[in-house]
């Protein structure tokens, strides 16, 4: 017996299309793990106005990107200014977020919300899924036509992604494993100010 977990990334979606795809996959709970739960191009899923379209559909919506965003107000999570996944991942209110998830598994078909379409590009997957993932939990990342990845599927792309494979050092497990990092490495957010300073 398999808890099913799913993610899916809001993108430029209209509220009705995105509805939609909840439906398709049964999706009864979004967990928003946005670091600022506010789009200034898709306000349709500003914080407010996503919590009320969901509840009339019969969705249920919380908020966990205090617990879980991308981004952390604990300076000892940066390093020159670039948030560490590994850092991220040691503090308290993160795992509370991930308990909170695990526990409302069992009573419900959860999405993870968070803005980019692709899974691979956010760290709903990078970060949260390489922390959720179990032999008890069946994860799936809903693509923007409602089509399905799963989760190997998705650690297949990024091992392609990122240009690791296994050879007679590595095996894949290692791999896929040093493509997490790769790809945290390149994703993870950057203070406005270190970007300034640096130039960029």
């Amino acid at each position: 017996m398999h808890d099913n977990l799913y993610t899916i990334g809001h993108s430029t979606h209209s509220i009705e299309y995105f509805i939609s795809l909840l439906a398709r996959h049964c999706i009864i709970a979004i967990c928003d793990v946005r670091s600022t739960p506010y789009s200034k191009f898709n306000p349709q899923f500003d914080r407010e106005a996503l919590k009320l379209s969901l509840n009339e559909h019969g969705v249920s919506y919380a908020f966990l990107g205090k617990e879980l965003g991308a981004r952390s107000d604990n300076p000892n999570c940066y390093i020159d200014g670039k948030v560490q996944y590994n850092y991220l991942i040691d503090e308290p209110l993160f795992e509370q977020g991930l308990h909170r998830i695990r526990q409302g598994m069992k009573d419900y078909v959860i999405a993870i919300m968070c803005a980019e379409r692709d899974p691979l590009t956010c760290h709903r997957t990078i970060l949260l899924c390489r922390e959720l993932r179990s032999p008890g939990i069946e994860i799936a990342h809903i693509s923007a036509d409602g089509s399905i990845e799963t989760h190997a599927e998705a650690e297949q792309r990024l091992m392609q992604l990122v240009g690791v494979r296994p050879d007679m050092l590595d095996d894949e497990r290692t791999c896929i494993e040093t493509a997490y990092d790769r790809q945290a490495e390149k994703i993870a957010y950057v203070k406005p100010d270190r970007l300034v300073a640096s130039g960029s």
